[in-house]
């Protein structure tokens, strides 16, 4: 009877401070030349590349510079997965996964209309029935409820305007077994020729992803230059029985 009581006392206080993100706010300073002014937990956010960047993500040297073969490896990906790459760009993950989920299907979700006209385009060259581009907003991805087995972000995270709205979002459309695949350029490498504020460091993304209700289950360092941080979703029953 005395642990049944304690352990109501305690649950409530761990699904607020664990379980979700509600209580962090957003502030606003002066910080990086490349950076909105806009913090969240002690990171400052930075500006978002636009359209006009697309050669960048499409330049020649990437799978040299990231090794994005390995990145597809690691995901582990079946032919019915359902697939959603959060700030697709120019559909260079996208068009590389789609063959894999052969029988599934991947949404390349972007904010810009430009970068989904591109991928699209694509599609329709290419005469592909299994990739679909979803325009997002910044606060919500758009996708429905345990619709996908696993999401992919590469690099465009730490540029989210509204990171916490995003991860709700997010959440909200895994799959209870399903899982994220957060990329980003490791902030704990100086050798990481990117510019500090467009980097993370784990520390940083496992205090944030984590604070929205996922946990941190590996970081596989087979990338040159980037995390690749594997988070699936906590829920309550778990949590109870953690404390048991």
């Amino acid at each position: 009877m005395k642990k049944l009581i304690l352990l109501l006392l305690i649950v409530p206080v761990l699904s607020i401070s664990q379980i979700t993100n509600y209580n962090y706010e957003y502030t606003f300073k002066k910080g990086d030349i490349n950076g909105i002014g806009k913090w969240y937990m002690g990171r400052e956010i930075a500006n978002v590349m636009g359209f006009q960047g697309i050669g960048w993500l499409e330049r020649s040297n990437r799978e040299k510079e990231e090794n994005v073969s390995n990145l597809i490896q690691n995901m582990k990906i079946e032919s019915n997965d359902k697939i959603a790459d959060i700030g697709a760009g120019s559909g260079y993950h996208v068009f590389r996964m789609a063959p894999l989920a052969k029988n599934g299907m991947v949404y390349a979700v972007d904010i810009q209309s430009e970068m989904l006209e591109a991928i699209n385009i694509k599609i329709e060259l290419n005469n592909l029935n299994n990739i679909k581009t979803i325009l997002g907003n910044e606060k919500s991805i758009q996708l429905p409820k345990n619709s996908v087995d696993k999401i992919l972000m590469v690099d465009v995270y730490h540029e989210f305007n509204f990171p916490k709205e995003m991860i709700r979002s997010i959440k909200n459309a895994l799959k209870p077994n399903g899982e994220l695949f957060l990329i980003e350029y490791r902030g704990e490498d100086t050798r990481v020729p990117i510019k500090k504020i467009h980097k993370m460091s784990e520390k940083q993304a496992q205090k944030e992803i984590e604070a929205a209700g996922f946990t941190l289950r590996e970081n596989i360092s087979n990338l040159p230059w980037q995390h690749c941080m594997i988070f699936i979703k906590k829920n309550k029953s778990s949590m109870i029985s953690s404390i048991r």
